[in-house]
């Protein structure tokens, strides 16, 4: 029988409740994996003109819906529009904003026209393509912490931070205010495509917090609150993605902030059944599978890993599985469906 997505379940893991069929999840899946999947040049298409773009996102949505995903994964971030970024993934970039004359002339005000201008015409795009039975899952992409990044780059932040702490308060301050801009605008005019939404904001790295945990819970979380109180206002679930050790934090992100699901693990830093160990009674927990186990891992390695995962997890609250990251290009093709296959054969297809 083919399959029928039901997006609901999604919603009832981010909830954390079990849900009726256990969920798969991916934060992200490359275009270009798809395409290589799928039999299209995904990533000319989304380049393309808007007949290119619907032909993207016919294909896009089919294949989450062939291979038994209950949600579309997507997301357009914020970083791509701010002028001069680009210093949060290259550190060969030179920020834009290096001092208080800098941040004085930036143009805040004008990223949010910039960002749908871009974007609009991929959420309409989206919208017009769902498949019956599924949403989407996603939103605004980027974090206040990696858009702050964007434009400093992170050994700068550090630099502004000795050197200038009125003016680091001030940026998470100016950025927090300009994703809550975009972010109103973004539940108005796109919010019913999402049964979930999210944003990635990468804290840490495998044994700590990227900045201290006081200036993350100090400058950053507060900053998260009216985003996460505006999805909360449209009556849907909060998923927060974050890479790294942040164990520090986390009582902060869930008792004050609020969210409903976290998403990133590695098993470097704790394997996901202690994610859910510690935290399943009171967020839902998305993700699972190491990255690294995907990609070179056996098949029946791979199936002995997973299902000892998943039994572990099982009548723990709302769990949704998948990688703990991504798919992205260099993730063999073969190890992602088999992945796939191992999770949809153990909730019995």
């Amino acid at each position: 029988m083919e399959f029928q997505p039901n997006y609901q379940y999604v919603v009832q893991a981010a909830k954390n409740q079990e849900a009726v069929r256990l969920p798969l999840y991916e934060h992200n899946v490359s275009y270009k994996k798809i395409g290589e999947i799928m039999g299209k040049d995904m990533e000319g298409l989304y380049k393309g003109d808007d007949k290119d773009v619907e032909e993207f996102f016919a294909t896009y949505c089919s294949f989450f819906k062939k291979y038994g995903y209950d949600v579309v994964t997507f997301e357009e971030c914020i970083g791509t529009v701010m002028p001069g970024s680009g210093a949060l993934g290259d550190s060969r970039v030179d920020p834009v904003i290096k001092d208080r004359d800098d941040f004085d002339h930036y143009p805040w005000d004008e990223i949010p026209e910039y960002y749908f201008k871009k974007n609009s015409r991929y959420f309409q795009a989206l919208r017009k393509c769902m498949p019956e039975g599924m949403k989407a899952i996603g939103g605004v992409g980027n974090g206040i912490f990696e858009c702050v990044q964007e434009v400093t780059g992170f050994q700068e932040l550090c630099y502004i931070a000795a050197d200038d702490e009125e003016l680091y308060r001030e940026l998470f301050q100016k950025v927090g205010e300009t994703n809550y801009k975009i972010w109103t605008r973004f539940m108005k005019e796109f919010g019913d495509i999402y049964c979930v939404l999210r944003f990635g904001d990468d804290l840490g790295y495998k044994s700590n917090t990227l900045l201290s945990s006081d200036d993350i819970k100090d400058l950053i979380l507060p900053r998260y609150k009216p985003i996460v109180d505006l999805v909360h206002s449209y009556n849907k679930p909060f998923l927060l993605h974050s890479c790294g050790s942040i164990f520090s934090v986390m009582d902060d992100i869930i008792d004050k902030i609020g969210i409903d699901a976290k998403h990133s693990n590695e098993d470097q830093i704790a394997p996901f059944p202690e994610w859910v160990k510690r935290y399943g009674n009171r967020i839902g927990n998305f993700g699972g599978f190491d990255v690294d186990i995907i990609c070179h891992a056996s098949k029946e390695e791979m199936r002995e890993y997973i299902t000892d995962i998943l039994k572990q997890c099982k009548g723990h609250g709302g769990i949704a599985a998948g990688t703990g990251n991504s798919i992205p290009d260099y993730v063999p093709t073969e190890g992602y469906l088999n992945m796939i296959e191992i999770v949809r054969q153990f909730r019995g297809e």
